[in-house]
């Protein structure tokens, strides 16, 4: 009778396999502490990606439900996006989500570092932690809570604006809400006010880890303090700055809708300034009605700020490789 052979194993697998273990036995506990959250992030954000495919359908209400009209709705093909750029609202949508989202980056990276450095210069801690919280306090306000304040302001009949301010300097009543070149200037007054604590509070951070030698060595060379900023500070916390803003890029065709809505009132004589992708994605799809074509304006949103994020990515890999993101 013919004996079994024995099953041999290369050391090379054996090691593989061994390598495997070990790995799983180390590192699994927190790939099981990530799921739920994982598992967040697949719900939330990658499978609603599959509605993407309205945006190349024709959606009628006559006769279907949304589903029937998912499902076997008319391909188009690009003839919503034709109808999109062929509309001189794509290019206004641009044009204000883009510029306005570029003065947003400058104003907070600026304002955020320099508030951060203020913050890190007091002497008194507890008088800094006051200011910080108090800094920090409009991050957390809804934009709706804004708004009211806002409309306090600016009521053409009731508002402090007209009837106090404008007054004491005599000069004639303004209605904001129809008068569109005064919104360029406030509404990035007001993001900066409402998200500046979030940033300085990053930047701050960052400024509050670098090692103190490094401005006793430079106090004992005879640099001054603004010397100090430029050659020690700004070079430290250059990687926070780039992270903070590669993740502002990546966001630069996307728009607060919570304050293009809220706190213009969407109102339809500010729209030449104040019409951005997302409100117009809004309008598109519960005021018109019109699906195809807000999928179209949200699908070109996503692309965009998709290739924006490589683009400045690939760009800062070329300048500085240990910086970049991935």
């Amino acid at each position: 009778m013919e004996q079994a052979t024995p099953t041999v194993v290369s050391p090379k697998l054996r090691k593989k396999k061994t390598l495997n273990q070990g790995y799983w036995q180390k590192y699994g506990v927190f790939y099981l502490m990530m799921a739920p959250a994982l598992i967040v992030l697949i719900i939330n954000n990658y499978i609603p990606m599959v509605g993407s495919i309205i945006a190349f359908k024709k959606i009628t209400y006559e006769s279907r439900s949304f589903i029937e009209n998912f499902v076997n709705g008319q391909w188009v093909g690009w003839k919503n996006f034709e109808v999109l750029f062929k509309t001189s609202d794509a290019w206004r949508i641009t044009r204000n989500t883009v510029l306005y989202n570029i003065v947003f980056i400058i104003l907070n990276l600026i304002i955020g570092v320099g508030v951060a450095l203020l913050y890190n210069m007091m002497r008194n801690r507890r008088l800094a932690k006051f200011h910080q919280s108090v800094m920090f306090l409009p991050f957390f306000l809804s934009w709706v809570v804004v708004s009211y304040l806002v409309y306090a302001f600016l009521n053409p009949q009731l508002g402090i604006m007209n009837n106090l301010v404008l007054d004491w300097f005599g000069v004639e009543d303004v209605n904001w809400y129809a008068d569109t070149k005064w919104w360029p200037v406030i509404l990035p007054i007001l993001n900066t006010w409402k998200g500046i604590g979030y940033y300085a509070v990053f930047y701050l951070a960052a400024i509050i880890s670098i090692d103190k030698e490094y401005y006793e060595a430079a106090t004992i060379d005879g640099a001054s303090k603004t010397r100090q900023v430029m050659s020690i500070t700004l070079p430290m916390i250059r990687p926070i700055i780039i992270t903070l803003t590669m993740l502002q890029i990546g966001k630069i065709f996307y728009a607060d809708f919570g304050m293009f809505f809220n706190v213009t009132r969407n109102a339809g004589a500010l729209y030449e300034t104040t019409l951005v992708i997302d409100t117009y994605v809004y309008q598109g799809f519960l005021v018109s009605g019109n699906i195809g074509l807000s999928s179209a304006a949200g699908f070109y949103q996503a692309v965009v700020g998709f290739l924006l994020v490589f683009g400045s990515n690939m760009i800062i890999r070329r300048i500085s490789k240990d910086d970049a993101l991935f």
